[in-house]
């Protein structure tokens, strides 16, 4: 892996993962933040980033974990994951888990992507509890919010998106997203930058989930219109509650 970390595009990442920490009040002195590594880059970049010295935010502290959801049972990902975190000085815990398997079973067929997330994100819930940690990142960026959107509008008929700073169990953990006001572009780039191993994602439904649906008609729109997430992303700052049709009103 390349060790500079000084170049123009670190610099801009940094500056805006400490600005998102800022309007989102996400890290406060003497947290300790589990940053969920799912083995894709987004998720390594955000560990590298937060591993840095902060210019504007306060002292804290963070541990690495990844769920093995059990696609790969001779746990190759997990291996490389692990050589990663021992070759850069990183902590990490690696819960290895039948998730992924038990999720695409016969005996769960219509909602695998929804079980999967549930039972992953429950594993790290009891790991946070475990280790005392207060806060839990994950890599998601503006993208993914931006993404989320149109998926909870296509198909859970609600408007709605991942917050950048979510309180959980009545505020004992929070789920913050530091990357929320980058691009998946820039973030690839620097994983690109940086070296980082590329871990296949092994999930039979990736290919053809409702993400990688609308990840598509966003590229499609976008021939037409190169502002097409960024308007996006804006209007969830500009929701007009005096036009939207409201149950009961009519």
């Amino acid at each position: 892996m390349k060790p500079a970390k000084d170049t123009r595009l670190f610099l801009h990442l940094k500056k805006w993962l400490e600005q998102a920490a800022l309007d989102y009040n996400m890290i406060e002195k003497g947290d300790r933040v589990l940053v969920g590594v799912s083995g894709g880059t987004d998720s390594l970049v955000l560990l590298d980033l937060l591993s840095t010295p902060m210019l504007h935010l306060p002292h804290f502290e963070i541990l690495a974990v990844h769920v093995d959801l059990g696609f790969d049972p001779a746990h190759a990902g997990s291996g490389a994951l692990q050589q990663f975190m021992s070759d850069n000085g990183h902590t990490c815990i690696i819960k290895k888990t039948d998730i992924g398997t038990f999720s695409h079973s016969p005996a769960n067929r219509k909602k695998p992507c929804f079980l999967c997330s549930r039972l992953r994100r429950k594993e790290i819930f009891t790991i946070a509890d475990e280790q005392g940690c207060n806060k839990i990142a994950f890599g998601h960026h503006r993208d993914d919010i931006i993404e989320t959107l149109l998926i909870n509008m296509f198909f859970a008929r609600e408007i709605s998106t991942m917050m950048p700073n979510q309180p959980i169990f009545n505020g004992k953990l929070h789920i913050i997203r530091p990357l929320a006001y980058l691009s998946e572009h820039l973030v690839k780039r620097y994983a690109h930058e940086r070296g980082f191993p590329h871990i296949p994602n092994l999930c039979p439904t990736a290919p053809v989930s409702h993400r990688m649906y609308v990840k598509n008609l966003l590229r499609d729109l976008e021939k037409d219109n190169r502002h097409i997430r960024d308007n996006l992303f804006k209007a969830m700052s500009h929701v007009k509650l005096d036009y939207l049709p409201q149950k009961g009103n009519t």
